[in-house]
């Protein structure tokens, strides 16, 4: 079989933010293991208005493009307002079948590791039928972040990452089975 192809989704669009640095940090340790082609998908570069406020079917087909062409997702989540960005929301809401029947991973952040941010996601996910894993990447703002802005993560968020990369390339070859 061949390699999977798996997108690290950056989950947020505003000025400042820092997924870009979490996401560099999980593509590189994934791109080690050689086990499925890793590529990193900014949201941002989609320019998705509002769902529904504006026509946006050229951005919509480049996004489901996109999408359609990977068979699973590690997402990487901040957490705003106990909750996902609206930004992410909104390009989830972009695509239905694209996502259906893939896996996805989380690496997610906040003053609390962005749990709460995660446990919104998976229940999004689950009605996109997309097969979250267990495992995920729970990176504190306190600690694993130098003045809240650079990313300097601990060392023992690899084994749980590697886990999660496990499980997502795992699934994602089972479910493509049903695609």
């Amino acid at each position: 079989m061949s390699k999977l192809n798996i997108g690290i989704i950056l989950g947020s669009t505003r000025e400042g933010r820092v997924s870009p640095q979490v996401g560099e940090w999980v593509k590189q340790h994934a791109d080690a293991r050689g086990d499925a082609n890793y590529e990193i998908i900014d949201i941002a570069d989609y320019k998705l208005p509002l769902l529904g406020e504006a026509d946006a079917s050229e951005q919509a087909a480049a996004w489901n493009a996109k999408l359609n062409s990977l068979d699973g997702f590690v997402f990487v989540v901040q957490e705003y307002n106990h909750s996902i960005s609206a930004a992410l929301k909104n390009a989830l809401d972009y695509a239905r079948e694209a996502w259906n029947n893939k896996s996805a991973g989380i690496v997610s952040y906040g003053s609390v590791g962005g749990a709460r941010a995660a446990e919104h996601l998976r229940g999004i996910l689950g009605e996109l039928l997309v097969a979250d894993v267990r495992v995920h990447v729970a990176l504190s703002l306190f600690t694993d972040f130098e003045n809240f802005s650079t990313f300097k993560p601990a060392e023992l968020h690899l084994t749980n990452l590697n886990e999660m990369l496990d499980q997502v390339n795992a699934w994602g070859g089972a479910l493509k089975t049903l695609r």
